[in-house]
C-alpha cells in the first residue's frame, strides 16, 4: 500500500512540473516577440523581461495580471494616471497600475527601469549579464524576496531565456531581419552618468566615501562621520536621500513629485518647514519588515533612529517588540525588526 501511494505521488509530481512547463513555455511563445521588441526599445534585456513577467506574473494566471493585464506586479506610485486595481500585497488593497493590453504592461515595465536614476547602473552592463541584472534589480529595490536574483536566474537557464537577449542584439546589429517585430517607438534617452549616483546600501559602509556632517546635541555641538553618501539611496527596498539641516522640506517634496504630508508620513516625523538636522529621509513607504531579523542597538540610538537606519516603518517596530517611540534603549538591546514567532515547547 505504502508503495502504490509513493508511486501516486511522485506521479503527482510529475505531471505538475509538466504542466508548469507546459504553461511556462506558452508564455514565453505569447510574449517573446513582445521582449525582444522592448529590448530594442528601450534596453532591457529580453531573458530579463520574459524572466521577471513569468515570475511577477506566474506564468500570466496571477489574479493580478489577469484583472488587469499587470504582468510585473508594477504598483502605482504617486506618479501614475492611468488606471488602477487594488490587491493584496504587503499590505492589504494596495494599488497597482492597470493596462489595456499586456503589450502596455511590456512597455511600462520597460519605461519604469528607464526612467528611474536608481536603475540607471543596470543599463551599464553588458546586456547578456543576467546574472549581473538579476543581482542588481534586487539591490535597487525591485523586489523584496532575499532570493528573487535566484529565481529570475534559474527560469532564464531553465527555459533558455538567453536566446532571446541574443536574438534582440542580432536584430539590433543587422545580422538577421526582424520580419516579426516592428519596433516604431523613440528610444528612451540614456540618462547622463554622471548625474546619476547609485547607491548599494549593503555595501556602502566599505565601498563608498563618508560624508562629514555636524550633529547637534542639546548641549555640545560633536562632529562625526555619515555612513550614507550623497544622492538616492535604497535601504529595504525603500529609495531614501540624505537631507542637510536647512533644506525646505516642500522643495525635497516637490524634488520627488510627492506631497509634503506623504513625505512626513513616510518618514514617521513632525511636520517642519525646514530640516532641524541633517537626517536620511525616505522618499517612498518604508516597508512592514526588515531586511534581517533584528538590529542591535547601539549607545544612545532610539526606537525612531532604527526605523529610518533599517527602513521599516515605527509603527511595525513598536508592535514587534511592544515598545513605544519614547521607549528607552539599552546598548546591545535585541530590536525585532520581523514578527516574533512564539515556538511552542515540546512535549
Amino acid at each position: 500500500m505504502k508503495r502504490i501511494f509513493l508511486m501516486l505521488s511522485c506521479f503527482t509530481l510529475v505531471l505538475a512540473s509538466y504542466a508548469q512547463k507546459e504553461k511556462a513555455q506558452a508564455y514565453i511563445d505569447t510574449y517573446k516577440d513582445v521582449a525582444i521588441a522592448e529590448m530594442l526599445r528601450g534596453g532591457v534585456p529580453a531573458s530579463i523581461t520574459l524572466a521577471q513577467g513569468m515570475l511577477e506574473s506566474g506564468y500570466g494566471e496571477s489574479d493580478l495580471c489577469k484583472k488587469s493585464n499587470n504582468h510585473f506586479g508594477i504598483k502605482c506610485k504617486e506618479n501614475w494616471t492611468g488606471e488602477k486595481v487594488y490587491h493584496d500585497d504587503d499590505a492589504r488593497g494596495e494599488c497597482f497600475r492597470a493596462y489595456p493590453t499586456a503589450a502596455d504592461s511590456y512597455k511600462d515595465h520597460s519605461d519604469f527601469l528607464k526612467t528611474r536614476e536608481w536603475y540607471a547602473f543596470l543599463f551599464k552592463l553588458d546586456p547578456t549579464d543576467y546574472e549581473g541584472w538579476a543581482k542588481g534589480l534586487k539591490k535597487a529595490g525591485y523586489a523584496t524576496e532575499k532570493d528573487y536574483p535566484k529565481r529570475l536566474m534559474d527560469i532564464i537557464n531553465s527555459y533558455n531565456l538567453q536566446q532571446y537577449t541574443l536574438l534582440a542584439l542580432q536584430q539590433k546589429d543587422g545580422g538577421m531581419p526582424n520580419n516579426e517585430v516592428a519596433v516604431t517607438s523613440t528610444p528612451i534617452p540614456m540618462p547622463v552618468a554622471d548625474s546619476v549616483k547609485m547607491v548599494d546600501q549593503e555595501k556602502e559602509a566599505t565601498d563608498t566615501a563618508e560624508t562629514v556632517i555636524t550633529v547637534k546635541t542639546k548641549d555640545t555641538v560633536a562632529v562625526k562621520k555619515s555612513k550614507y553618501a550623497e544622492g538616492i539611496l535604497t535601504i529595504n527596498h525603500t529609495k531614501a536621500t540624505y537631507a542637510k539641516e536647512g533644506i525646505s522640506l516642500l522643495s525635497l517634496a516637490n524634488q520627488f513629485g510627492i506631497t509634503l504630508s506623504k513625505l512626513v508620513e513616510f518618514n514617521d516625523m513632525k511636520e517642519m518647514d525646514v530640516l532641524d538636522m541633517d537626517r536620511l529621509i525616505f522618499v517612498e513607504r518604508k516597508m512592514k519588515k526588515g531586511a534581517t531579523d533584528f538590529h542591535i542597538a547601539e549607545d544612545g540610538e532610539s526606537l525612531y533612529d532604527i526605523c529610518q537606519s533599517e527602513g521599516v516603518q515605527l509603527e511595525s517596530l513598536m508592535l514587534y517588540n511592544k515598545l513605544n517611540k519614547e521607549s528607552k534603549l539599552a546598548k546591545g538591546q535585541k530590536i525585532y525588526l520581523r514578527p516574533v514567532i512564539a515556538v511552542k515547547p515540546t512535549k
